[in-house]
């Protein structure tokens, strides 16, 4: 009897030893990480913290981003504020082999005023003519007071060109947003450029929209966005639509604040557009402007999925903020009237992977796809479509309104895993066939794979991953 018993409890401690090691749940569909993190709730960082700290002297720069400033990657948009005056709007900048060369760059000062607000005076520059795989210095200010940065610029576009991606989504300015930002600075993967896909400040989360908020947002990022470009997508939160104080003209914050290459890709605003980046051809869409049929990203769109040449730049990488395929309870469907207008583009064309944010968790699909529904067939249910890209929704950064973990369930077979914690990925590209992907959650350490995978290339090995 007590034999019996023995061995019927070491059974089953060995079979919760592994679920315990495998640290996931097997569902109806993918896998719902067991992982559950500790209720705690979201806290904004003061506006006394370090991380928002104005730089010591009479007008100092602050606030310094950069991004790509052309279509090829031989340009960067550097953008600073000062606050007193406009000072110089001038860039000096120089390359690491050729210090005693330096040049000279010219912007332009924008200022906005928002309700009761008026902003300090944005410099925007855009450098031109870099050399590829370069480092470079640069210094914003004048005289009396000079700031110093560095950045590298990338590797010539060519289809073998390895390059790595960080990307964050939704990261607002608390104390998780700050523990976002560390893991992602220390992560031995080291990301070369950021794809942020949307919802920035958060500012719109406090009365009047206070545009103070942004001030200190920039600040906070400086330490990552002044030396490496982060690639912009507009999400809602970047809307500051607020007819009740006044505030009628959508985007206005966003778009005096940064500034992106849109015009390089031929289209006609700033919240769609494309850039190459080593072997990647990135296009960013808009979720929050018109995408109907005969609207400007519509037309745009149409024209520009032909253009991407899978020889020079064979991976193909989407950006939105609104995601198509979602399985927890919150924004559940709101990007579906995108999907039914964009989605067949995306299998035809090839896509490898779309990035969206907005819902505050993290999930990644399987290469799924629903275009076979229309009204005569009644179909309406997404089926593996090894053409179709793969969908990560990384709206993870840790935002003022923390976290969803509202899950639907069963979960769907469409998705792959899924997790209600804050964290960042990264993706390495290797070669013209294979990237590494993997997620990192926040209370990992640093180098921690909490989901990974291999993509293979839908253009140059469209071999199934889900074998994986």
């Amino acid at each position: 009897m007590d034999s019996s018993y023995s061995s019927s409890s070491i059974c089953c401690i060995v079979i919760v030893s592994i679920l315990l090691l495998d640290s996931l749940l097997v569902c109806n569909g993918g896998k719902t990480s067991i992982y559950v993190r500790k209720a705690e709730k979201t806290v904004e960082m003061p506006l006394h913290s370090d991380v928002f700290r104005i730089p010591a002297g009479y007008n100092a720069p602050q606030q310094v981003h950069i991004t790509q400033g052309d279509h090829e990657g031989k340009a960067v948009i550097v953008s600073w504020v000062t606050p007193d005056e406009p000072g110089s709007n001038t860039v000096v900048y120089w390359s690491e082999e050729n210090c005693e060369a330096k040049k000279k760059a010219v912007g332009k000062v924008y200022t906005y005023k928002f309700y009761n607000y008026t902003s300090g005076f944005i410099h925007h520059c855009t450098i031109r003519n870099l050399e590829y795989d370069t480092k470079y210095y640069y210094v914003v200010g004048d005289r009396k007071l000079m700031r110093k940065f560095w950045f590298t610029t990338p590797p010539a576009v060519g289809p073998d060109v390895p390059y790595t991606f960080g990307i964050i989504g939704d990261l607002g300015q608390t104390y998780d947003s700050n523990i976002t930002l560390t893991h992602y600075e220390r992560n031995p993967k080291n990301g070369q450029a950021v794809l942020f896909v949307g919802d920035l400040s958060y500012a719109d989360n406090h009365p009047n929209h206070d545009n103070v908020r942004w001030d200190t947002w920039a600040r906070f990022v400086e330490r990552s966005v002044a030396y490496q470009p982060w690639i912009w997508t507009a999400g809602n939160h970047e809307i500051d639509f607020a007819p009740e104080i006044g505030e009628t003209k959508p985007f206005k914050p966003y778009t005096r604040r940064y500034h992106v290459p849109y015009r390089a890709s031929q289209s006609t605003a700033s919240f769609w557009y494309s850039i190459k980046r080593a072997s990647a051809y990135i296009i960013v869409l808009s979720s929050y402007s018109a995408y109907g049929k005969y609207t400007p990203q519509y037309q745009w769109l149409e024209q520009e999925l032909p253009k991407v040449n899978r020889s020079e730049t064979p991976w193909l990488i989407v950006l939105m903020h609104s995601p198509w395929y979602n399985s927890y309870n919150y924004h559940y469907m709101e990007g579906e009237t995108m999907r039914v207008m964009y989605e067949p583009w995306f299998v035809e064309h090839k896509v490898d992977i779309v990035l969206a944010g907005h819902v505050h968790a993290y999930e990644r699909s399987e290469r799924i796809s629903n275009i076979a529904y229309n009204i005569e067939n009644g179909k309406c249910r997404p089926v593996k479509d090894q053409s179709a890209p793969i969908y990560i929704t990384i709206g993870d950064g840790g935002n003022i309104e923390g976290l969803a973990n509202d899950m639907t369930e069963p979960q769907p077979e469409y998705s792959a895993y899924r997790e209600a914690s804050f964290g960042h990925a990264i993706f390495d590209i290797k070669n013209r066939t294979h990237a590494r992907y993997s997620w990192h959650r926040n209370h990992d350490g640093y180098a921690v794979e909490a989901d990974s995978m291999w993509f293979f290339n839908r253009f140059w090995h469209p071999v199934d991953e889900s074998s994986q």
